[in-house]
């Protein structure tokens, strides 16, 4: 498939030091999808539109720790491109106010690769 750099794209990052279960992790990277996209209603609506109609892409990706996922989310904020954190509400796996996710985008796809494209895949 074709690299195609004008793409609309959203990418979803989890902190690699929480060691969260696949279902927590798969809770929060709803929440951090679903502010993403009721920021953008708001704020980038025909954005939001185009990255629908064209298939929504979400990529999963990791940082190691809270710090890194901070730096991420200033520089995405310098960039102009929505950017949420989740804090978990701690009513299962870890405490309250825990940062867990961060989400970019939708946003231009090339300018969220220059900021995401070495993390690693979420396996």
């Amino acid at each position: 498939m074709s690299r195609n750099p004008s793409e609309i794209s959203m990418v979803l990052i989890t902190r690699k030091d929480l060691k969260l279960s696949s279902g927590k992790l798969a809770a929060q990277a709803g929440h951090a999808a679903v502010n993403c996209v009721l920021t953008a209603r708001k704020l980038k609506p025909r954005l939001l539109e185009e990255w629908r109609n064209s298939g929504s892409r979400k990529i999963v990706c990791q940082v190691s720790n809270l710090e890194a996922m901070k730096r991420l989310y200033g520089e995405a904020r310098e960039l102009g491109l929505i950017s949420e954190m989740v804090k978990d509400a701690g009513r299962t796996e870890i405490p309250a106010g825990t940062i867990t996710l961060l989400g970019i985008g939708p946003g231009p796809r090339r300018v969220i690769d220059e900021l995401t494209g070495t993390l690693p895949l979420v396996k």
